[in-house]
């Protein structure tokens, strides 16, 4: 079985694959401070806390990560608990068939290399991702299956504490849709707020980008993932997908492209 394993800023979200197929799938926080040891605890306890792997072993893992010191301890982790292991971690020298067009590509975060692969194979191109995690980030890829440029803004849970930490009668609320657009509470009204303001925003950004990215914006695919997709995606008119799993099944292709 091949463990795939996305480390982003806030979440570390890990998918156990047979074959094609997520069987079996964790999220955790991101911790900057556990060392090697530390994740080799949590990982081989939810291995082994999951009836749906009956003994098997994990004979594969693939990887990337926002953030470089955990990727380290990531990386030393795999050395010394899974040596006999094949381990493919996105990096500079890791085949991904994706061509990164911008003035820096080694500014272009891995995960959203793997995204772009995975959105590329599962519905072609042109496309553009919306991965609503620490921040929400625009990915265009052309339809040759090109990165071709991005856009990022401030994230739902980080902009629900920024307000929260700034309003001195306003408190973090619970991330559910309102009874109406138009609130008749301060809870709800921060709730209209938070869902309907970013889904107006992916709709905003995602029409001008489709507008620079094809002839016919009607011709981009409009892919969602990420851990606060599902508060904005039945709000937004311009989402055509919801893919949760989108990095997880970038990871799997990539391992293959490199293993095979």
């Amino acid at each position: 079985m091949l463990l795939a394993i996305d480390v982003g800023n806030t979440h570390t979200v890990l998918g156990l694959f047979e074959g094609d197929e997520v069987i079996e799938h964790w999220r955790i926080a991101t911790d900057a401070r556990r060392t090697a040891d530390e994740i080799a605890v949590v990982l081989q306890g939810l291995l082994g806390q999951s009836p749906l792997l009956k003994g098997a072993d994990v004979d594969g893992i693939a990887l990337c990560s926002t953030v470089p010191s955990v990727l380290n301890e990531m990386r030393e982790m795999c050395r010394r608990y899974y040596g006999d292991v094949t381990a493919v971690i996105v990096e500079p020298g890791v085949r991904t068939g994706v061509p990164v067009r911008m003035d820096n590509p080694k500014e272009v975060g891995s995960d959203r290399i793997v995204n772009a692969l995975a959105a590329i194979q599962l519905y072609g191109g042109p496309c553009v991702i919306v991965d609503f995690g620490t921040a929400t980030s625009f990915d265009a890829v052309s339809a040759k299956g090109e990165y071709v440029g991005a856009v990022t803004a401030p994230g739902i849970e980080i902009s629900v504490d920024a307000l929260a930490a700034a309003g001195a009668q306003l408190h973090k609320v619970e991330l559910v849709r309102p009874r109406s657009v138009i609130a008749k509470n301060t809870v709800e009204a921060l709730q209209s707020g938070i869902i309907y303001g970013f889904a107006g925003q992916v709709d905003g950004i995602v029409e001008r980008m489709a507008a620079e990215l094809a002839d016919d914006p009607d011709d981009v695919t409009v892919v969602a993932t990420g851990s606060a997709a599902p508060l904005v995606v039945s709000e937004s008119a311009s989402i055509d997908v919801h893919e949760p799993w989108l990095t997880l099944i970038g990871l799997r292709l990539i391992y293959h492209r490199n293993t095979m």
